[in-house]
């Protein structure tokens, strides 16, 4: 079974070695940045199965100008973000614009992506080398919470976000999906937070990782993406069951999670119904920002995208419609828990 990403998904050996010594360089400059940042702004983490809507939501999200987010710019500097969201200010926001010699970063954010990848200074990032500094992962990606507090650096995470939102003076949303088996953990850190949970159809949801896994590496028998909790039961089934408990699982730690939240810390989006009405969701994530921040800035009429055409049709040659239907039912009648 090939573990190899195919040439145009492979990762650039220059690049990281630069970015490894620009991030070395200014990281005292992020500690000093980073130091007694209040809680000022809502953080709000998109989370969800892998390929269920959660780029396009972050692409729609970031449109709408109601947050601040972790652009392409940004993700360059994921040791140090405070200094290049510094740096992103200087090259990218109108306020410092001076005589039109810095406009090359003010491209509008487009709706399409590649495997979760975006194309666009400014457009939105999955931000997970960020993420990978303060979590203690190593076989999976995974760790009961308890250990993930007592072995991570959750208070350094908390604090940048915090930081992060405070430079941009905004709420700060980015995708969470790495932690969709710790929510509790994450939740526990923040005075201030909002989950929101892209769910899609999961036989639709399959598919679309057995696609994704023959665009990454060639194959549909390859494991694509987190290294979740039950990754070792799962990873050498049959592709269909692979992915099927995949998203099962995912989906039954979100949903568990979001049992316990509170209800002004949690906002549920079936993909479907997103697609067909964004506007619905965009007044129900000002409602909630607004109690939570504790202040109203006013109205926010929506001027965004109307709809977006969903991709639920069966596609899929090596299996049917109806072979995922009874895949995804099986893990639900006594499945991956």
């Amino acid at each position: 079974m090939t573990t190899e990403r195919k040439k145009e998904f492979q990762r650039n050996t220059d690049l990281e070695h630069l970015l490894h010594d620009i991030n070395h360089m200014l990281q005292p400059a992020n500690e000093d940045l980073k130091r007694n940042a209040p809680e000022n702004f809502t953080k709000l983490f998109v989370m969800g199965g892998l390929r269920s809507g959660t780029t396009l939501f972050m692409q729609w999200l970031a449109a709408t100008g109601l947050v601040a987010y972790p652009t392409n710019m940004l993700s360059r500097f994921y040791g140090a973000p405070l200094a290049g969201a510094k740096i992103q200010q200087l090259l990218a926001d109108p306020r410092y614009n001076f005589r039109n010699e810095i406009m090359d970063f003010t491209s509008s954010i487009n709706f399409s992506s590649d495997n979760g990848k975006t194309r666009g200074a400014l457009a939105p990032n999955e931000f997970w080398y960020f993420w990978r500094r303060f979590l203690p992962f190593t076989d999976l990606d995974y760790l009961p919470d308890a250990q993930l507090a007592a072995q991570g650096n959750l208070g350094g995470l908390r604090d940048e976000l915090n930081a992060l939102a405070n430079i941009f003076e905004k709420p700060f949303a980015l995708k969470g999906m790495i932690v969709n088996q710790n929510i509790p953990a994450i939740n526990a850190l923040f005075g201030k937070a909002l989950f929101v949970w892209v769910y899609r159809d999961p036989v639709f949801n399959i598919q679309s990782v057995l696609e994704a896994r023959q665009r990454q590496f060639g194959t549909i028998n390859t494991w694509y993406s987190f290294k979740i909790r039950e990754y070792p039961q799962l990873k050498d089934l049959d592709p269909l069951q692979s992915a099927a408990g995949q998203i099962h699982a995912i989906n039954h730690a979100i949903e568990t999670a979001f049992r316990a939240l509170p209800d002004e810390r949690k906002l549920l989006v079936p993909y479907e119904d997103f697609c067909q009405q964004p506007a619905t969701y965009h007044a129900a994530i000002v409602s909630k920002l607004a109690a939570q921040q504790g202040i109203h800035h006013g109205p926010h009429p929506y001027t965004g995208e109307v709809r977006f055409d969903h991709t639920n049709v069966w596609r899929l040659k090596e299996y049917t419609q109806a072979q995922a239907e009874e895949a995804y039912r099986q893990c639900s009648r006594g499945g991956l828990k």
